[in-house]
C-alpha cells in the first residue's frame, strides 16, 4: 500500500514508523526540514519538505499512485484542504484527517464531514478519543488499559497480576471451569518485555499483564477475580484545562454529578473560559508544579490527579508532587514513548499514550478485510481486532475444536445479534458474526486473510 502522511510530528512519526515496519510504501510531507531529516534518517520512508496541502508537493510525494493520505499536521485547516486536494486532483481512494478544534465537532455540525459535504473518509479527533480513554480508566481504576468493541458490548481489559492475585499459577482452562458464567477469556500475556498469545495450559505469574476480552457488564467482576477491587475516585484534580481536560470534566459533570472536580489551568484566559462553561467544577489558575496551587486544590484529600497538559514533564512531575502531598493515585498523559519505561520508578500509577490511540484508528483503515476496529498494544507488538465474518471465511460453519487457527491468534468473544458469546470447542462462527480477537503483529496478515472477501463471494 502506498501511503502519504502529511505531518512529521509525534503522531505522524508514530504512524510512519508502524506502516513502514509493515512494508508499506510511505512518503512523509512536512514544512520543517529538520523533522523530515529526522524521520528519513531513522525510518524507511521518503521525505518531502513542503506544504502538505499544495498540489505540487503532493504530486512529488506520489499522490497519483497513492492508496491513502493521512493528514495529521498541527492545523485542522491544512489537514482538511490536503484531503480535498488529494481527492479533487489525484483521486486518492482513502483520506484521513486529524481534527482537533472542538468547534468542528459540535453535535449540531455532525454532517459537516459527511461524504456528500467533504471528501474526507475518516476524521480522527485525538482529544475526544483520549478523553474517552481517560474516562474509562477513571471508571475502572484496577485496569491498566480498557477499550470497547462491538457496539460497546465487549471490552478488552489489561490487568496487572499482583502478588495477591487469586488466579496466578492456575491453568487458564481451569478458570473456565471455576467460573462458567463469567464471560471473559484471557487472550494475551505480556511478560518479561514480550507479548504472547495465551493458551489454555498457560498459567499467569506475578508481574504479568493479562489481556482479557470480556462482556462489558462483566468487567468489574473480572477485575475482582484478578484481585483488583479499587474504588472509583470521587475527588479528582485535573491538571490541564485544554480540550481533553474540559471534555473529561464536562462528561463527569453530566454522568457522575456526585464526583468533586477541580481543574488547574496555567493560562488565565483559558481558565476563565472553562470556568464559565463548566457548572460544578472549581477552576484554579496556576501551575500544576506549584505546591501552593496543589494545596489550594486540596490535593491531600484527592483520590486521583489526572495530568493532561501539553507537557510530559509537567504531567509527570506534577503527578509525582501531588502524590507526595497526599493524593492517593495519579493518571498521566505521556506523548513521548521514550518516557514510558521510566514512569513506574517515578511513582506514576497509570499512563495514557495519545499516539497509540491515533495510530490504532489509522490501522483500522489500513487493514484489509472486514476489519471494524483495531487497537494496538505494547507499542504495536500485538493488536486487538474486531472483524466481521463473511460467508466465505474459513472460520464460518466449523466448530472451534476443528479450526486450525494460525499461531499468534486467539479469539476472545463473538458478537451475534446483540448477544456476546464466549467461544468453546462446540462454538460455530456464523456469517456476519463480529469476532473480537487478540493477534501478535506477525499474525495480523493471517487475520486479514481470514476476514477478507474472496472472489467466490461475488
Amino acid at each position: 500500500m502506498k501511503v502519504i502522511i502529511c505531518g512529521a510530528g509525534q503522531v505522524g512519526y508514530g504512524i510512519a514508523e508502524r506502516l513502514s515496519q509493515e512494508d508499506n510504501d510511505v512518503s512523509v510531507i512536512d514544512t520543517s526540514a529538520s523533522l523530515i531529516n529526522a524521520i528519513t534518517e531513522t525510518l524507511d520512508v521518503r521525505g518531502y519538505v513542503g506544504h502538505g496541502a499544495h498540489p505540487d508537493v503532493l504530486a512529488k510525494a506520489g499522490a497519483e499512485q497513492a492508496d491513502m493520505i493521512i493528514a495529521v499536521t498541527l492545523y485542522d485547516e491544512v489537514n482538511i484542504v490536503a484531503c480535498e486536494v488529494a481527492h479533487a486532483l489525484f483521486s486518492v481512494p482513502t483520506k484521513i484527517a486529524r481534527i482537533r478544534a472542538q468547534s468542528y465537532l459540535q453535535p449540531e455540525y455532525a454532517d459537516l464531514f459527511s461524504r456528500q459535504n467533504m471528501s474526507i473518509d475518516v476524521t480522527i479527533s485525538p482529544e475526544i478519543e483520549v478523553g474517552k480513554m481517560v474516562l474509562r480508566r477513571i471508571s475502572f481504576p484496577g485496569a491498566t488499559d480498557i477499550v470497547r468493541f462491538a457496539e460497546d458490548s465487549i471490552a478488552m481489559v489489561a490487568i496487572e497480576c499482583m502478588e495477591d492475585c487469586p488466579v496466578i499459577n492456575t491453568p487458564l482452562q481451569q478458570l473456565s471451569h471455576l467460573f462458567p458464567d463469567l464471560m471473559a477469556t484471557v487472550v494475551g500475556i505480556f511478560r518479561d518485555g514480550r507479548v504472547a498469545v495465551a493458551h489454555s495450559a498457560d498459567q499467569l505469574q506475578v508481574g504479568d499483564l493479562a489481556y482479557v476480552i470480556c462482556q462489558r457488564e462483566h468487567v468489574r467482576r473480572t477485575l475482582g477475580l484478578f484481585g483488583h477491587e479499587e474504588q472509583e475516585a470521587r475527588r479528582i484534580i485535573i491538571a490541564g484545562g485544554g480540550n481533553i481536560g474540559q471534555y473529561v470534566a464536562r462528561t463527569i459533570e453530566e454522568h457522575q454529578p456526585k464526583t468533586r472536580l477541580k481543574i488547574i489551568e496555567s493560562d488565565r484566559d483559558r481558565a476563565a473560559l472553562i470556568s464559565e462553561q463548566l457548572r460544578n467544577t472549581v477552576v484554579l489558575h496556576g501551575s500544576a508544579l506549584d505546591q501552593n496551587i496543589l494545596q489550594q486544590a486540596d490535593v491531600q484529600d484527592a483520590d486521583l490527579i489526572v495530568s493532561l497538559t501539553n507537557s510530559d514533564q509537567i504531567n509527570i512531575l506534577g503527578s509525582v508532587m501531588a502524590k507526595s502531598l497526599g493524593c492517593k493515585s495519579n493518571l498521566v498523559l505521556i506523548n513521548s514513548s521514550s518516557l514510558n519505561q521510566v514512569t513506574e520508578s517515578l511513582g506514576i500509577d497509570a499512563q495514557i499514550n495519545p499516539r497509540a490511540v491515533t495510530i490504532s484508528r489509522v490501522l483500522q483503515h489500513v487493514r484489509k478485510g472486514r476489519i471494524r476496529s483495531v487497537y494496538a498494544v505494547q507499542q504495536g507488538s500485538a493488536e486487538v481486532i474486531e472483524a466481521e465474518a463473511l460467508e466465505t471465511s474459513p472460520l464460518v460453519g466449523r466448530p472451534f475444536r476443528e479450526l486450525d487457527l494460525p499461531d499468534g491468534i486467539r479469539v476472545g468473544a463473538i458478537y451475534r445479534g446483540g448477544a456476546v458469546l464466549r467461544p468453546n470447542g462446540d462454538t460455530r462462527i456464523k456469517a456476519r458474526d463480529r469476532v473480537v480477537l487478540f493477534s501478535t503483529t506477525q499474525a495480523v496478515r493471517n487475520v486479514e486473510q481470514m476476514f477478507r472477501v474472496s472472489i467466490q463471494y461475488f
